[in-house]
């Protein structure tokens, strides 16, 4: 890759040990990255969240979009004008229905991976394979073994992977973590609490209907199980079936539990179980659970998952959040905001999110964007550049992602089996129960292969 511009180099050249602390943290202040060449990129996936994505790494670095692939040619051709008049060329990007052209076809610094969770793991090892560095959406995989594959294509090619779990790039988190946890302001920590309670299950019952001309769903279903086409499965409406992800848990939890652990510094969990299923919102075709608790175990230390999507939050402040427990307070969390409360006598401390709406006032016209979230993708990308550079792991590296997106899948097992469960990551097995070993890995539909990561 092509050296960045002055300030770049002279922060690797002049930082002292505490200017690489912030930067391993996310808290580069937001300069412009310039390059002698533009990074190519492209993006594959380009609903929503791919083009909320893209355009916020064309706002912080000289890039290229070069290419864009989609299976629904509506979004595909919109796209392509959207980036045409966002990127500093005018350029409309290549379009593409099938990623394996587009990457054969392009030589890429990185690539952008917004598909739904069933793509994520092929995708993200054929643009490894490819020579590209990656940002890839959560959770990385929808079975264990799919994320093993992708961890080790990744060191295998000593490609970077940022995952797009920016909770750990988030600016109010950031300075939580600093002041209270790493201040020691909680004292001992011996619980946690996540949750999610939004109401984000499609549960309807449309009917069988043909698929139109504009998309190829027999693309877009990939090695997933083929459902009988109701309708455009785009955003919410896959996100309701298994076939295609984890449910609330590996949408929702991932972000949460990936957040805690990268506060605590935690690894793997100890072992992991959980119980729920579909106890309301039974009326419609959705195959998730609508309740669900997980426990994540660690040593002297439980971190609690609950999701409902219907009723009630628990603290309406707090409708999608973590809450740390310590001896000496709490510290509660969210993409929103973050406060400290101490136990006993001692001073509050509240932070809001940071929005950079004067920063980048285009922002203020994305449809749909997630104004909250803006700025923490923003340093996510440029923490993957800076650490394309360099060497190091990007803050949200493959393995802390995969870490995350397994666990979150190994509850789902454990809800499905019945029983806790304890993973193996050196064997990548269930040690003594071949049931649930057997589940690590999904089914795929011919004439897609399942990735192993021997075999990346």
């Amino acid at each position: 890759m092509n050296s960045t511009s002055l300030n770049r180099r002279q922060f690797l050249k002049e930082s002292s040990a505490a200017t690489l602390v912030l930067a391993s943290m996310g808290m580069m202040s937001m300069d412009f990255i310039k390059t002698e060449k533009p990074l190519s990129v492209a993006l594959i996936g380009t609903g929503w969240y791919g083009k909320s994505d893209l355009f916020r790494l064309i706002q912080i670095s000289d890039v290229e979009v070069e290419a864009l692939c989609d299976v629904d040619s509506n979004l595909l051709k919109e796209a392509g004008e959207m980036v045409s008049k966002r990127q500093k060329s005018g350029k409309t990007p290549k379009l593409y229905k099938d990623y394996r052209e587009l990457l054969a076809n392009h030589k890429l610094d990185i690539v952008v991976i917004g598909t739904p969770d069933h793509w994520h793991a092929l995708q993200a090892i054929a643009a490894i394979q490819s020579g590209a560095h990656v940002y890839l959406q959560k959770p990385i995989s929808v079975d264990v073994i799919e994320g093993e594959a992708v961890v080790a294509a990744a060191r295998k090619y000593n490609k970077k992977v940022q995952v797009g779990v920016q909770r750990r790039s988030t600016p109010h988190l950031i300075e939580s973590k600093k002041k209270v946890i790493q201040g020691g302001m909680l004292g001992k920590i011996s619980h946690v609490e996540i949750c999610c309670y939004y109401h984000m299950k499609a549960n309807g019952n449309p009917p069988e209907q043909p698929v139109p001309d504009f998309l190829d769903y027999e693309l877009w279903t990939g090695p997933a199980p083929l459902r009988p086409y109701d309708g455009i499965p785009h955003t919410r409406w896959w996100r309701t079936f298994m076939e295609y992800g984890n449910g609330i848990m590996g949408d929702m939890c991932v972000h949460m539990f990936d957040c805690v652990r990268w506060m605590l510094d935690l690894g793997w969990p100890n072992k992991i179980s959980s119980t729920g299923g579909i106890y309301v919102q039974k009326e419609g075709k959705s195959n998730i659970s609508d309740t669900q608790t997980a426990l994540f175990e660690y040593n002297e230390m439980n971190v609690v998952w609950q999701h409902r999507s219907w009723g009630n939050p628990v603290d309406p402040d707090y409708p999608w959040a973590f809450k740390i427990f310590g001896e000496k307070g709490m510290l509660a969390g969210s993409p929103m905001r973050a406060d400290f409360t101490p136990y006993g006598d001692g001073e509050k401390i509240h932070w809001d999110a940071l929005y950079e709406k004067e920063e980048y006032p285009e922002d203020l016209k994305e449809d749909r964007i997630e104004l909250q979230a803006a700025p923490a993708t923003r340093r996510q990308f440029q923490n993957l550049i800076q650490s394309m550079e360099s060497g190091e792991k990007p803050v949200a590296d493959i393995l802390e992602g995969h870490i995350s997106s397994a666990s979150c899948i190994l509850a789902n097992i454990s809800m499905e089996l019945g029983r806790p469960l304890i993973y193996d990551p050196v064997k990548m097995e269930i040690p003594g129960d071949p049931e649930a070993t057997a589940l690590l890995r999904r089914p795929y539909r011919s004439p897609w292969i399942h990735p192993e990561p021997n075999k990346v």
